[in-house]
């Protein structure tokens, strides 16, 4: 880690950032942007690529709707989101900048690297890798003390959670900027203990993904299956607790403890391959076909907006529960003015 920021370079107060710089308008970026209109800001956003404004305007045109059902912020509206024609204009005034580009990892070093010339000294910029470490991307920066990860789950603008971690050259200042100016924007922040390859939320992800490719690749299961057994089943529980203290409860009055005691030697059973599979051109058609069959009909459009609605209903239930389980469920309502 590197000492403490200049004074001269220091980003400005949490509180007192008027305007995001988005680079990179995808799926994730685009997701960004909708996120901080809805929470009063002032968003510039590059993405070079043809088509890329047209793209995050109807992104932002299908969000909003369900933004709204979440409640605006004073001062939110659609218009305060300008489409920049260089990634200066995007990030030069920024008092925080967002990069969601490819997770390639020379593509993010030069990203990052003109970013660093490009925003005001002092400002923290994040990225919204999926897997790569700070600690790698941030080696063209001048001034790499700034950058931090700030890995978001999609849709950015209705999950709460993203996790932050900076990389072996990032100021812990950055870092605890950060985590700051994301709960100031109404957002779940997860400060990181230490860089791991793919964080935490994606490596549970991970885990899961990998052993419902295998019951397919074995004939084990459908996908049509294993949506609903985790959608009807366990997947309710962790949305308020994590499977951690749901497995808490599981041990009855003895908790954790009980549990572990009376599970424990499962854990040596061959119930899981955390290896994954041979991603076969056979096993890789069975899953197309079965997310097909899934969504029986439906445009990905539509199931994106059935997923919004959804999550919409969900974030407002768990708004009413989640005051009594502590600081990292925070009400969607919390932030907003």
């Amino acid at each position: 880690m590197t000492g403490a920021t200049p004074p001269s370079s220091r980003p400005p107060a949490p509180e007192a950032v008027t305007t995001i710089g988005i680079v990179g308008t995808g799926v994730i970026g685009g997701g960004w942007a909708a996120h901080f209109l809805r929470m009063g800001y002032d968003v510039r956003a590059y993405d070079p690529a043809p088509g890329a404004r047209q793209r995050l305007e109807a992104l932002v045109d299908r969000a909003w709707p369900a933004l709204q059902r979440l409640g605006l912020a004073d001062g939110a509206h659609r218009d305060r989101l300008t489409f920049t024609g260089t990634l200066v204009e995007a990030v030069g005034e920024a008092g925080f900048v967002q990069e969601s580009t490819p997770e390639r990892l020379d593509a993010k070093v030069d990203i990052l690297a003109r970013i660093d010339t490009a925003a005001p000294p002092g400002v923290v910029v994040a990225s919204s890798t999926s897997g790569l470490a700070m600690s790698d991307m941030q080696s063209g920066c001048r001034t790499p003390g700034r950058f931090v990860v700030g890995h978001p789950f999609n849709p950015p603008y209705l999950i709460p959670l993203v996790e932050v971690v900076g990389g072996k050259n990032t100021d812990p200042a950055a870092v605890a900027w950060a985590d700051a100016f994301y709960q100031q924007a109404g957002k779940v922040s997860l400060v990181l203990d230490r860089e791991l390859p793919g964080f935490i939320g994606n490596r549970l992800q991970e885990a899961l993904w990998r052993e419902a490719l295998h019951m397919v690749a074995a004939g084990e299961a459908t996908v049509d299956q294993l949506d609903i057994s985790i959608a009807r089943g366990p997947g309710l529980r962790w949305a308020l607790m994590g499977p951690c203290l749901t497995f808490h409860l599981a041990g009855g009055t003895g908790g954790m403890a009980h549990m572990l005691d009376h599970f424990g030697p499962a854990l040596l059973e061959p119930w899981t391959r955390l290896q994954a599979p041979e991603l076969t051109d056979d096993l890789r058609q069975r899953m197309a076909d079965g997310a097909q069959q899934a969504a029986a009909g439906r445009s990905v459009a539509q199931l994106t907006e059935e997923r919004d609605d959804f999550l919409v209903e969900l974030s407002l239930l768990l708004d009413r529960h989640a005051r009594r389980w502590g600081p990292h469920t925070v009400p969607h309502s919390d932030h907003l003015t």
